[in-house]
C-alpha cells in the first residue's frame, strides 16, 4: 500500500451539482437509511425476543437483518455527511475501509441469500429430513460460511487493489468508494490482477446464482403438487419475496460488472449503484415477508409427499 502513499484522500462523486439538489437528495438518502435502520432493527428486536421464532428460517433473516444494516451503513452516511457539509472528500483509509466493508457485507449477502435458498429448498421438497439436514449446528455452520466468504473475498480484493500505484488523480466517479472507479486511477498493468480477482468472484457468484436457480426450479415443481390452494398460498408467500430480493440483488450487481463501456454513464453507474448498495437494505418489509405462514409450509409440502 506504500506505492499509494502519494494519494491521501480521494474525491467521490457528489449527489448533485447544486446546492438546493445536495440537500434534496441529502434529505431523500436519510429517509431511506432511517427507514432502513428501523426496518432492520424491527426485525432483530422480534427474532431475537420471541422464543418461537428461534428458528432456521429466522436465524437466516436476522443474519441477513445484520448484513443489510452493514451494507447502508457503508456507504450512506459518509456521502450523506459530504452532502451536508458540500464536501466530496474521504481519507484514504476511509475509503480503503468503505471497500472492505462494502465487499465483505455484499459478498456475504450474497452467499447468504444462496444458503437461504438451500433452506427452504429442504423446507419445500424434503419436509421429512428438514429437522436432521438443517439443525442447529448446520445453520451455525451455513452463517459462519456466509460471513467467512464475504470477510476473505474482502480481504484478497481489498488488499489487491490498495496495492496498486495511483497516478490519475483521486477522483472516484461514485458516491463511494468502488473497486472499478479506483482501478480507473492505476497507472499500472497490475491492475490485471485485481481484474482477474473480479473475474473469480464473479464465476463464484455465477455458480451460486446457478445453485439458486436450481433450488427453486425444484421449489417450484414441489408447490405446484400441493394440492390445497392454501397450502399454496402459504408457500408462495415464502418463496417468491426471496426469490425478489435475490433477482434484484443478482440482476443491478450484474449490469454493473457486465455493462459494456459505450452505454456507461455517471448518471447510470450511480443508480445501479444505489439499486444494489441501498435499495435491497433499505426494504425490510419485502425480506420480512419471508416469515409470513413459513412454519406451516413444510406441513402443506408433507402433505404432498404422503400422498405420493
Amino acid at each position: 500500500m506504500s506505492n499509494s502513499s502519494s494519494v491521501s484522500e480521494f474525491l467521490l462523486l457528489p449527489f448533485a451539482d447544486t446546492r438546493e439538489l445536495q440537500l434534496l437528495h441529502f434529505r431523500l438518502f436519510l429517509g431511506i437509511y432511517l427507514a432502513a435502520l428501523l426496518g432492520n432493527s424491527l426485525i432483530l428486536t422480534a427474532v431475537a425476543c420471541h422464543h418461537r421464532l428461534h428458528t432456521p428460517m429466522y436465524f437466516f433473516l436476522l443474519n441477513l437483518a445484520l448484513l443489510d444494516l452493514g451494507c447502508i451503513s457503508t456507504t450512506l452516511p459518509k456521502a450523506m455527511a459530504n452532502a451536508l457539509r458540500d464536501t466530496r472528500a474521504i481519507s484514504y483509509e476511509g475509503c480503503a475501509a468503505q471497500v472492505f466493508f462494502s465487499v465483505f457485507f455484499v459478498g456475504a449477502e450474497y452467499s447468504l441469500l444462496t444458503v437461504m435458498s438451500y433452506d427452504r429448498y429442504i423446507a419445500i421438497c424434503k419436509p421429512l429430513h428438514y429437522g436432521s439436514l438443517v439443525g442447529s449446528r448446520a445453520c451455525a455452520q451455513m452463517a459462519a460460511a456466509a460471513w467467512g466468504s464475504g470477510f476473505l473475498n474482502a480481504v484478497l480484493h481489498t488488499a489487491t487493489t490498495f496495492s496498486l500505484p495511483l497516478c490519475q488523480g483521486n477522483a472516484v466517479d461514485q458516491f463511494f468508494c468502488e473497486i472499478p472507479h479506483i482501478l480507473k486511477l492505476s497507472c499500472s498493468d497490475a491492475y490485471l490482477r485485481e481484474v482477474g480477482f473480479i473475474a473469480f468472484s464473479f464465476c463464484l457468484g455465477a455458480g451460486c446464482f446457478l445453485f439458486i436457480v436450481v433450488s427453486y426450479v425444484q421449489i417450484f415443481r414441489a408447490v405446484l403438487k400441493i394440492p390445497s390452494e392454501q397450502g399454496l398460498h402459504k408457500a408462495f408467500s415464502t418463496c417468491l419475496p426471496h426469490l425478489a430480493v435475490v433477482s434484484l440483488f443478482v440482476s443491478t450487481i450484474m449490469f454493473a460488472c457486465l455493462k459494456p463501456p459505450s452505454i456507461s454513464s455517471l448518471y447510470l453507474d450511480f443508480v445501479v449503484a444505489v439499486l444494489y448498495s441501498v435499495v435491497p437494505p433499505a426494504d425490510p418489509s419485502v425480506v420480512g415477508l419471508l416469515r409470513a405462514e413459513a412454519e406451516q409450509v413444510p406441513m402443506a409440502a408433507t402433505t404432498v409427499h404422503r400422498q405420493q
